[in-house]
């Protein structure tokens, strides 16, 4: 059986979309950009998601390349706090002479 080649190739797990929707094929991730507003598409993170979609496309990459460019354009606005108040591990600290 031959596998699906260029835009019909499908990602390994849909993207999920709001309102239920999913993006299931590199055509349908290049389709819903293309339908978002210009000033939109026009934002550092669409263009870095449209490049990974051409080079994927182009050079018969890991289609994963293109997920994470469109996922990580999709949650922009997603804020990931990093929470300092956990304990350090004591994993890769040497102990000195003094302390065995």
């Amino acid at each position: 059986m031959k596998l699906p080649q260029g835009w019909k190739r499908p990602f390994d797990d849909p993207i999920p979309l709001p309102r239920g929707r999913q993006l299931v094929t590199l055509k349908d991730a290049a389709n819903y950009i293309q339908k978002l507003p210009k000033a939109e598409q026009d934002l550092d993170e669409w263009q870095a998601a449209v490049e990974a979609l051409l080079l994927v496309v182009e050079l018969s990459g890991p289609t994963m390349m293109a997920r994470i460019g469109v996922l990580r354009a999709l949650n922009r606005h997603v804020q990931h706090e990093f929470n300092s108040s956990r304990k350090d591990s004591h994993w890769g600290k040497r102990k000195r002479k003094r302390e065995l």
